[in-house]
Formats: structure tokens, sequence, C-alpha cells
């Protein structure tokens, strides 16, 4: 196969460097808006380059690969889907409701084989979870709670255009609940907090977050995040049924440490960053993507399941401007 990447920012690179040594892909084909970027990054890894997304989609690849600043996602996808090809893209499809629905349609139009990237799906902690929930293993699920917590904010250009909190990181958790539990979120409360740099408030955002989540069976889910976790990169999900309970992301490198006395757990140094905790997640992502583009199987993700969760974000981002509880189904009628 010949795979088109546009964007080899700090998430692109990456998928250029499982791409290049994956099995089944014979050629990469890169490009990226910034001047020189891209050529850099071929000389590198050893692939080709081109200057466009015109030229990449006129390249005879099979399929597209959208790593591109989250702006241009929504074009990117559109733009491949048109050109008859597979497209793998990382969140979001597109900063708001509105634009997630029209590329929705428009892969439902051209019956367009779409892959959104939540690579948490390909983690194998959250896997076990999901499974032993559908066999019965935990018993009836009562309760949930999910950590998200960044060691640093991200740059502070970033946060204006990042679409705030719930959308750019908890997205995450909204996802996995679904995917983890198969049950839908009906209702969320959320509050948020201004504790670190202007910037948040400055930009209608917060840096610390909490959200009660409602699911459609009654189950009361719990999630937490923060954009200044000095113990490390904290990325964990408990699920509690009637007959036990298991916590995903509790390893030797959990940036979690003991108030009990004689309890050393964890003894390892605690995931520094996203990239290092969910490696693997991410490279099984790009593997499924190939193995879709190649027919053996359907969209790990779809379009019409990213716009859950964003759903499931603005409601979130409504409730904690609004402060009051906020149905899913109020903000798909918006």
């Amino acid at each position: 196969m010949r795979i088109g990447l546009a964007g080899v920012g700090r998430i692109g690179v990456e998928h250029a460097r499982a791409l290049s040594a994956h099995r089944d892909v014979d050629e990469l084909v890169i490009t990226d808006a910034a001047p020189g970027r891209a050529d850099a990054v071929a000389a590198e890894l050893g692939v080709k380059s081109v200057d466009g997304i015109s030229s990449l989609l006129g390249s005879g690849v099979d399929a597209l690969v959208v790593a591109a600043p989250p702006g241009a996602h929504a074009g990117l996808i559109v733009a491949g889907i048109e050109a008859g090809l597979p497209v793998f893209c990382e969140k979001p499809v597109a900063g708001e409701v509105a634009g997630t629905i029209a590329v929705r349609d428009r892969v439902r139009e051209l019956e367009a084989l779409v892959h959104i990237g939540f690579q948490r799906r390909f983690d194998a902690g959250y896997a076990a979870a999901r499974s032993a929930l559908a066999a019965g293993e935990l018993g009836e699920l009562r309760r949930a709670h999910l950590v998200t917590c960044d060691p640093r904010p991200p740059a502070p250009e970033y946060v204006p255009v990042s679409g705030g909190i719930y959308r750019d990181m908890h997205i995450h958790d909204f996802d996995i609940v679904r995917w983890v539990t198969g049950r839908e979120v009906v209702e969320v409360f959320a509050n948020g907090a201004n504790r670190g740099d202007r910037v948040f408030a400055d930009s209608g955002d917060v840096d610390e977050s909490t959200c009660l989540l409602t699911l459609d069976d009654g189950t009361l889910v719990t999630v937490q995040g923060s954009r200044y976790n000095g113990a490390g990169y904290d990325v964990r999900m408990e699920v509690a049924g009637t007959l036990g309970t298991l916590v995903v992301g509790l390893d030797e490198r959990a940036p979690l440490h003991s108030a009990e006395p004689g309890v050393g757990f964890p003894h390892d140094q605690a995931w520094p960053g996203f990239w290092d905790r969910f490696t693997p997640a991410y490279a099984a992502e790009m593997t499924a993507f190939v193995a879709m583009a190649r027919g053996e199987q359907p969209s790990p993700c779809t379009v019409d399941e990213a716009l859950e969760a964003l759903y499931v974000a603005e409601a979130a981002d409504l409730s904690r401007r609004q402060h009051r509880p906020v149905t899913t189904s109020e903000v798909r009628s918006r």
C-alpha cells in the first residue's frame, strides 16, 4: 500500500515513523503546511515528501492519514473521501457540532470509510475493562471514575483555539466511557476552576475540571481533569460493579503514591506525557487503520461515534458556563 500523511507535527511525525516501518505499507508520502518540515521528516525517515494536499492526493496513494492542526481536519477528511480514499483523522472531526455533522453527512453520501483517532480504544487496559464488563465478570455496573491530568499545560497559543478542556482533553474520556460501558451519556453536570495561567480564563476555558455524567441505565460516572498535575501524566478509569472493580492505568508508572505505611507502589518513574503512555495504542491504531483501508475490517471509530463524544463535550461546556445540568438531547436540538 501507498499511504499519504498530511501533517507531521508532534503526533504526525510519530504516525510517520509507525507507518514507514509497517509491514503492509510499501511507500509513505507526506506533506505539511509548514515550509520545509515535511522535507526534513522525509529525509530522516527515508520517505517521500510533496508540496501540498493536492500533490499528495494526486500522487497515487491508497489511503490518507490526517494529523494536521484541528482547524484543517474537516476539509482534509472531505478532500480525502472525495478522492475515493479511506481516511484516518485525529480528533476532532471539526471544531463544532455543525461542522462535524456536515462531514458525517458527506461521509454517508459517499459511503466512505473514515476512522477517527481515539487511541484509548486500542489500549490493552481499556480493552480488558470493556471485555470484563461485557462478559459479566464485574457484575452489574454501578459506577465509574475517570481521570485525565496533564503534567503541564499546552502552549499558550494553543489554548484559545483548543475548543476548551472538555472538547480538547475530556472528549477522550467521553468516548471511552461509551466504548467501555456500551452505554450512552444522557446528562452532564460540569464545573471548573482557573488556578493557573491567565490564558485559560482569558480564553473562556478552565485548567481544573470535573464532570458528573449520568448514563442511560442510571449509572453515575465522575470525571476529573487538570492541566497542572505535577506528579506526572495521569490517565485512569475505574469501573466498579456488583462483583468487582477494575482500574485501567494503575501500573508501575502511575503518578500516585500511597499515604499508608509500608506501601511502596508504584516503583517506576511516572509517565511524562501522553505519547509515552499510549505508544502501543497509537501503533495498534495505525495497524487497525491499515487493515480498514485494505478492506479487512470496518472503521474502529466512525464519524458518528466521534459526534456522540462531541455532544457530551458540548453539554459539559454549556453546563459549566450556565451552572446547571444539561442533557445531551438538549445539545442535539440546538
